[in-house]
């Protein structure tokens, strides 16, 4: 029998502690470990969980869980830097292995705790820390380890897939489309992580990590959210055969450069971007995840599923528990994560097609000045369609909307700051990334 201590028992720990206790015989039958909760630390032991749970389990004392010799392994669901990075390394330091569900922590200070964990000889394990219950981590670093992963791509927060979903299939606007997403528990009280990006950042800088051996923290990601993505948007994407999603794109830019025996070269990016119909991506619906991977000799492959949940993380922490209780029995240690040093492409580089959408005064030769602007940072036009907007003074305001050719963002940028000084532009509105086809 192996003993588990759970730190924190919100929506995941309670979930782990539920199926950890439901699930004792099955997990025996199919894994030969016999798993038993030892002790779970809270802050409160009074407080109401969402779960049923033995009481006396319960403790305040989260140290005295890690430093118990008679707890084999430690789960860490707490989440944020601390408390939780000084307790896992206190308990790989003890010789446990750990499993996490933090994100945030794998993001910005896994290096150290890989480091740990290699010293120790023990496992650190992190499944659910993206993309919930769906199986990501484990295929990246075991099934892909001898793949030339070229990109990864995916829809890695439930909260912002749900309020785009909302505003393309209901004409919602941004405002209501996040209300109902709190009303339902999907958001916060404030949503800023979700619907700014960061959550989806830390995960992107994991993801990188991961899939190109590359020392990327959160950082690192280029970072925009969806709060100025506005119905009408997503409507004029959908009349040109494009879904409005937020992804987190991690690619090898240039393959392998300079350095003793070469380092990747990689581009990590979180924005709103538009997806073509024909992508799976465009077909992500709700608060569903999905991680879409290209590969040099793999091709393309998708990986879909809850991106959060108590249940549906919850597994994917027990699935990491099992694989640490088995190393720990047979002596041995999974297949370490050790990122390498890397160098960062900038945004300024990055090469895309552009969605632009811009107010101006309706008059003679406005037209003319807008695409002279272009012109001159060579951002060429695709496509370009003209709305009036009525009750707008004397000439009235238009709204245009341009697709370019692929341009380059610094060169973009450039044309928007010149933009914003014509006289006769109202308002320079929003500027979307188009996701290339498959």
């Amino acid at each position: 029998m192996l003993k588990i201590g759970v730190l924190g028992c919100g929506n995941v720990g309670g979930a782990l502690v539920a199926l950890l206790q439901r699930d004792a015989d099955i997990i025996e039958a199919r894994s030969g470990l016999r798993l038993e909760v030892a002790r779970v630390a809270v802050r409160a032991t009074a407080r109401e969980r969402t779960f049923p749970i033995d009481h006396s389990l319960l403790t305040t004392d989260a140290a005295a869980v890690v430093a118990d010799p008679s707890i084999d392994v430690i789960v860490e669901v707490i989440g944020g830097i601390e408390p939780a990075r000084t307790l896992i390394l206190d308990a790989l330091k003890a010789g446990k292995p750990v499993v996490s569900a933090n994100k945030e922590l794998i993001a910005n200070v896994g290096q150290e705790l890989f480091e740990a964990a290699a010293v120790a000889g023990v496992d650190l394990l992190f499944e659910a820390a993206v993309g919930g219950g769906i199986p990501l981590i484990r295929p990246l670093r075991e099934s892909l380890a001898g793949e030339r992963i070229l990109r990864v791509t995916g829809i890695v927060n439930g909260t912002t897939n749900f309020i785009l979903t909302r505003m393309a299939e209901e004409g919602a606007s941004y405002a209501d489309a996040l209300a109902e997403a709190q009303q339902l528990g999907y958001a916060e009280r404030d949503p800023t992580a979700d619907v700014e990006g960061y959550d989806a950042g830390a995960k992107a800088a994991i993801l990188a990590s991961i899939a190109f051996g590359a020392r990327v923290v959160a950082g690192d990601v280029y970072r925009e959210g969806i709060s100025r993505i506005t119905a009408a948007d997503i409507a004029f994407a959908a009349r040109l055969g494009y879904a409005v999603k937020l992804l987190a794109v991690a690619e090898r830019v240039d393959g392998m450069t300079g350095g003793d025996g070469g380092f990747p070269e990689v581009a990590v990016r979180v924005h709103p971007a538009m997806v073509p119909r024909t992508h799976p991506l465009a077909s992500v619906r709700d608060s569903f995840n999905a991680v879409f991977i290209e590969g040099e000799a793999v091709g393309e492959l998708m990986l879909y599923g809850r991106g959060a949940g108590g249940m549906p993380t919850a597994s994917a922490v027990l699935g990491d528990l099992i694989d640490a209780a088995h190393n720990l029995r047979s002596g041995g240690v999974g297949r370490s994560i050790q990122p390498g040093p890397s160098r960062m492409r900038s945004i300024d580089d990055l090469v895309s097609a552009y969605y632009l959408e811009l107010e101006v005064v309706d008059r003679p030769g406005v037209l003319e000045k807008v695409a002279g602007v272009l012109g001159r940072h060579r951002v060429s036009i695709q496509s370009m369609e003209q709305d009036e907007i009525p009750g707008a003074g004397a000439d009235g305001h238009a709204r245009l909307v341009f697709i370019t050719h692929q341009a380059v963002e610094r060169e973009v940028q450039a044309c928007l700051a010149e933009l914003r000084a014509l006289d006769v532009v109202v308002q320079v509105g929003t500027l979307l990334r188009v996701l290339g086809p498959s």
